[in-house]
Parts: C-alpha cells; sequence; structure tokens
C-alpha cells in the first residue's frame, strides 16, 4: 500500500525539457533586450565563417518573439508530443526534432536571405502529423492523415500565397513533410 500524497512525474522527458528550456531562452531574450535570440535563436542568412550560423540552424526552434508566441506553440507540443514520446520513445522523438529544425532552419536560411525564422511552430505540425500515423495498422492509410495534411498543409499553402503576415507558413509545410517521412520511418 503506498502513502504519502500524489506525486508529480517528468512523464516526457524531451517535450517537457524542450518547453522548459524555450521559457528560458525567453526569459533570457527579455534579460538581454533580445540581443541572445538574435544571436543563438533565430536563424538568418549569415556567413559559413560566422560560428553562430551553425547552431542557429537548430536552435531556431527555441526562440519565440513574445510570450503569445510560445505559449501558442507549446499548447500544442505539450499536448500532441507526450503521446508521441510515449509511443515512439525519447530518443527517437529528440531526433525527429532536430532534423525538423535542421530541415527548416537550413530551407530558411537559403531561400529567405532577408528575414529571420524563430519559433517551434515547424516541430508543432511535425508532431501533428506524426500522430496522424500513429494510427495506421497494416498498411491503411489513416483517414486522419489525409484530412491533417489537407487541411493543415493545404491550409498553409493558401495562406503562404494569400497572406503577408510574418509568419512561416513554409515552415509549417517542411515541419508536415517531415513528420510523414519520419513518421513512416519511425513506424518500421
Amino acid at each position: 500500500m503506498r502513502r504519502g500524497g500524489i506525486r508529480i512525474q517528468y512523464n516526457s522527458p524531451v517535450v517537457l525539457s524542450f518547453a522548459i528550456l524555450s521559457f528560458g531562452v525567453l526569459l533570457l531574450d527579455r534579460f538581454t533586450g533580445g540581443r541572445s535570440t538574435h544571436m543563438l535563436f533565430s536563424v538568418y542568412r549569415s556567413s559559413f565563417r560566422d560560428l553562430g550560423t551553425y547552431p542557429r540552424f537548430v536552435l531556431h526552434v527555441l526562440g519565440h518573439k513574445n510570450y503569445s508566441h510560445y505559449i501558442g506553440n507549446m499548447m500544442m507540443i505539450l499536448v500532441v508530443g507526450p503521446p508521441l514520446e510515449e509511443r515512439y520513445g525519447s530518443r527517437p522523438l529528440f531526433w525527429a526534432m532536430f532534423i525538423t529544425a535542421l530541415v527548416s532552419g537550413m530551407v530558411h536560411w537559403l531561400f529567405f536571405p532577408g528575414s529571420a525564422l524563430l519559433g517551434a511552430s515547424g516541430i508543432v505540425f511535425m508532431m501533428i502529423v506524426m500522430s496522424s500515423l500513429a494510427g495506421m495498422r497494416d498498411g491503411c492509410i489513416p483517414l486522419t492523415l489525409i484530412l491533417v495534411m489537407v487541411l493543415y498543409i493545404g491550409g498553409e499553402v493558401v495562406n503562404g500565397v494569400t497572406l503577408a503576415d510574418n509568419v512561416s507558413q513554409l515552415t509549417h509545410i517542411i515541419g508536415g513533410l517531415c513528420g510523414a517521412f519520419l513518421g513512416m520511418n519511425m513506424r518500421r
């Protein structure tokens, strides 16, 4: 018989650590007047001789413009991420997040030299698509995956063409495509 009260469990180490690190980066941004986010936690065109270029390819997912931006991403990650981490494991989910960050960072660096990218929305879209794949059985494509791809990715394509809103729809699309590719491969 267990005695005592309720215990708090660190049930999803990758997801929780990501959320905590991102919050720490947001606080650091406030203390440095945005300099830390510019130097390390956003990706933008810079020289390959600048040693900060390389970590920014991945670390941009930890940076957020403000608390609202942070909360919007973290709420989805904290809802969708733990079941993925339970299903696939911490290490594979970490690498899926890393690869998504790297691919979206490099694409942004290459194709958008005049702007900076920060935030975890690519990770959010990767997780959304991966969660839709989690129910795949016997080689059948889940209808939920098709609907997610059409609604989320299709919506981002439309928004990318019709809106000028400082939101990187391409990052959302890349995140979704990474989620589909990585989720299919992780199932094997």
